[in-house]
């Protein structure tokens, strides 16, 4: 009986909690766009021109940060075919396509983009 008593108790804070949460509506998803950043076809570049094209690139993640249109950007770790990723919140798929293409390491080829369609909850937050 003790237990049964737990349990039921048990349900009723876990039932208040649920409660609290704000509701969960589908029409509030919304579409953002993930960059995959590929390692390119032209990585043979000297040290000194690979140190410079690196600050451009980072200068102009900074520039897509800073305008809104990007949400999030960071490397993947390893040497794995896919350098980085970053989020994109944008109108379209091509207009995601446009601003990571013209990325100065896009340009140079040593990366190139990949935009897949990604939906997720405006204002979501990592842990």
């Amino acid at each position: 009986m003790k237990k049964l008593k737990l349990f039921f108790l048990l349900l009723i804070l876990v039932n208040a909690a649920w409660a609290q949460q704000p509701a969960f509506n589908p029409a509030d998803i919304k579409e953002y766009y993930l960059v995959f950043l590929k390692k390119g076809p032209d990585r043979s570049h000297d040290s000194l021109t690979a140190a410079t094209i690196q600050k451009e690139h980072l200068a102009h993640l900074g520039k897509m940060h800073e305008s809104g249109k990007m949400c999030m950007a960071g490397p993947v770790g390893g040497d794995e075919e896919i350098r980085g990723i970053c989020i994109y919140n944008v109108g379209s798929k091509e207009e995601a396509a446009s601003c990571a293409s013209a990325d100065p390491a896009v340009k140079a080829g040593r990366l190139v983009v990949e935009v897949r369609s990604w939906y997720a909850l405006p204002g979501s937050k990592l842990p």
